[in-house]
Parts: C-alpha cells; sequence; structure tokens
C-alpha cells in the first residue's frame, strides 16, 4: 500500500500542474478593444442623428437673492401660475432687523440735518449784520453740508434694506407652468439656490449636444427631422440656436431645435432623436462607398483596410483586405473597389493589427 500510493501522488501533482498552465494561459488571452465603423455610401455618412429631449421654450430657475429659512412654498409641480403670484417666501428676520435699524438711522439723520440747517439760518443771519465771525459762519455751513450728507446717504441705506427685504420673495416673473420644485418648506437655502422651476409659454424646443466633429457643420435655419418616441409620426424641425461654448457636463455643444408646426403633444422631458443631413445639397445622390482616412493604411501592395468578421458585435476576427482608393472628400476617400458596403471596419491602431487576429469590438 506504502508503494502504490507514491505513484498515484505523482499522477495527481502533474495533472494538478498541468490543469494551472491551461487555467494560467487561458487567463493570459486578453482581446484587444477596436473601435469599428460600418461601411457606407456618401449620401449615408452625412446623415447623421443624435438622442435629444424636449424643454419648454422659456424655462425659468426660481431662487432668492439672499440667505434664509423657507417659511412660505406654495406651489405644487404642475400648478399654472400668474405673473406676481407669490411662489415662496423666506423668513427675512434679519433683513427686517436691518431695515428698522436704517429706518431709525435716518430719522436721526434727518433731524441732525434739519437742526444743522436751523443753525446754518441763526448764524447766516447774524453773520450779515455782523454780529457773527466769518470763521462762525463757513463752520456752520460744513456742518450742514455734513448733515445732508449722512441724511442722503442713511436714504440709500434704508432703500438697499428694503431691497433686501423684497429678496426674501419670489414671484412669478411670468405666466407659466411649475416644472419641478427642488425647495422644501422650513429648509435653510443661500442665494441663488434653485427653489422651483417655471415652464413659461407654450413653445416646446429639443435641447441636443453635438460633438466637435460635427458642430461645425450645423448652422442656424437648418431644416432637420425629429421623432418623439411618445408622439407618433415624423416630425420637422429647424435649427434655433448653436452653443459656440462646450457642456461642461457633457462634453458637447448644446443646440436648440424649434418644432415647426408646434405640437401640443410634446410635453417637456420626452426624449426625442433628431436627423441631421450635414452635407446639406453637396454631392446628392452619391452612392460611392466611403471610408474614414484613419481606417485606411498602406503598404507594399498598396491601401488596405482591416475588416472584422463577427457573429455579433462583441468579438470578432481582423482581416486584412486590400483596396484602390479614389476621391478623397470631407467624410474620407472613396473606395473604387474592395468593398461591397455594410462590412465592419477598424477605424484605428491599424500598425498593431495582425491579419486574424482576434479582437473585442468597442
Amino acid at each position: 500500500m506504502k508503494y502504490l500510493g507514491y505513484p498515484l501522488f505523482l499522477l495527481f501533482t502533474v495533472f494538478t500542474l498541468h490543469s494551472c498552465k491551461e487555467e494560467t494561459k487561458k487567463k493570459e488571452e486578453v482581446l484587444r478593444p477596436v473601435n469599428y465603423q460600418v461601411v457606407g455610401t456618401a449620401d449615408a455618412q452625412k446623415i447623421r442623428s443624435f438622442s435629444g429631449v424636449a424643454r419648454a421654450g422659456d424655462e425659468i430657475e426660481l431662487s432668492f437673492r439672499s440667505n434664509g429659512i423657507i417659511t412660505e412654498l406654495n406651489v405644487t409641480v404642475g400648478q399654472k401660475v400668474k405673473k406676481g403670484d407669490l411662489i415662496a417666501k423666506l423668513d427675512n428676520v434679519q433683513a427686517n432687523l436691518a431695515y428698522e435699524q436704517s429706518v431709525s438711522a435716518l430719522n436721526s439723520a434727518n433731524s441732525a440735518m434739519k437742526t444743522a440747517k436751523s443753525a446754518l439760518d441763526r448764524i447766516k443771519s447774524l453773520y450779515e449784520s455782523g454780529s457773527q465771525s466769518l470763521s462762525d459762519y463757513e463752520t456752520a455751513k460744513n456742518n450742514y453740508q455734513t448733515a445732508l450728507d449722512q441724511y442722503e446717504s442713511a436714504k440709500r441705506n434704508k432703500s438697499i434694506q428694503q431691497s433686501q427685504i423684497n429678496y426674501g420673495f419670489i414671484r412669478a416673473p411670468k405666466d407659466g407652468t411649475i416644472a419641478s420644485k427642488p425647495g422644501t418648506l422650513n429648509a435653510n437655502v443661500s442665494a441663488g439656490q434653485v427653489i422651483a422651476i417655471l415652464n413659461a409659454g407654450e413653445q416646446i424646443n429639443i435641447m441636443v449636444g453635438l460633438p466637435e466633429n460635427v458642430i461645425n457643420k450645423v448652422e442656424t435655419g437648418m431644416e432637420v427631422d425629429l421623432t418623439v418616441s411618445a408622439v407618433e409620426g415624423n416630425l420637422k424641425g429647424s435649427v434655433l440656436e448653436v452653443s459656440p461654448v462646450v457642456d461642461a457636463n457633457s462634453s458637447t455643444y448644446p443646440v436648440k431645435i424649434d418644432i415647426n408646426p408646434a405640437n401640443s403633444a410634446i410635453k417637456p422631458g420626452m426624449a426625442a432623436n433628431v436627423t441631421f443631413n450635414l452635407g446639406g445639397n453637396e454631392e446628392a445622390n452619391d452612392n460611392a462607398l466611403v471610408v474614414p482616412v484613419k481606417a485606411v493604411g498602406e503598404d507594399g501592395n498598396g491601401n488596405y483596410v482591416f475588416l472584422i468578421e463577427s457573429a455579433d458585435n462583441k468579438t470578432g476576427t481582423v482581416k486584412k483586405q486590400t483596396i484602390e482608393v479614389g476621391e478623397l472628400t470631407s467624410n474620407g476617400f472613396k473606395v473604387k473597389t474592395g468593398l461591397k458596403g455594410g462590412e465592419k471596419i477598424a477605424t484605428a491602431g491599424l500598425q498593431t493589427l495582425l491579419d486574424g487576429q482576434k479582437v473585442r469590438l468597442q
């Protein structure tokens, strides 16, 4: 039994080591990620669609201009309001106290100014009769001027403190509907913090973010096609605004689309799809195949691309394909021979790809 167990132990050890090596080899197989594009015609390259969202034409963020605790919040989401309606109110304790102090200061300054004016009139009369010196008269004039300046300053301060009280109220700047209400009753809020969002007006627009390689091809007035998931049929629109500044959150350029004609079934927040014809009327009905410049390589046999043969959109095998390129357009090279259209081709890292290499699509 002792000698029989030893060979069995050796077999078990060899089997275990072999299994570990196979596992190690499997773990080492990492597929290279590859960007790809489907080969299409020149016209197809001009048509681009982007996701957007419906927004009210005049969306107003309502906030206080001072800090405090919300003591009144008189609206609910979906509520219609009229211009001037009270939306929310702060406690305003500090603002009211400061206003009362400014009123007291104004009254004191007014009294001081009247006293200085009376003294000036009296000394002026004595000076003109020769009973008062010039220096006394000049001093009285200076005292009155100082009192007058203090009175004017107190009046301005009272006006400022009244404004501070008004900053503790939010009133609807226009007729509209409350779209959202982030603020809550008894919350301690700061100046500029959004309390509610008001959708004013009936016009609805579509907001869409465009990448930097597309934004320069879009201009105001350009016609677009629209589809809204919650509304049947195709819609038309036109570019209303093109932002020259990138949005920090999405790294895209915001574009506002006007719906022509307006459709009351479209509500703020609905998802939309916006299709742009970025080629305009140029090269109309051009059915030549086009591939991006970065997808075309060159070797001793001429130009080539790497086809990606895959049964799904996750993994595939690259195959080197020689092509004949023609005219260079704004969308890439036109292809004379070598491709039929609809093939997937790698669009980056051609120098590191090998014929027959397995890759991961991304």
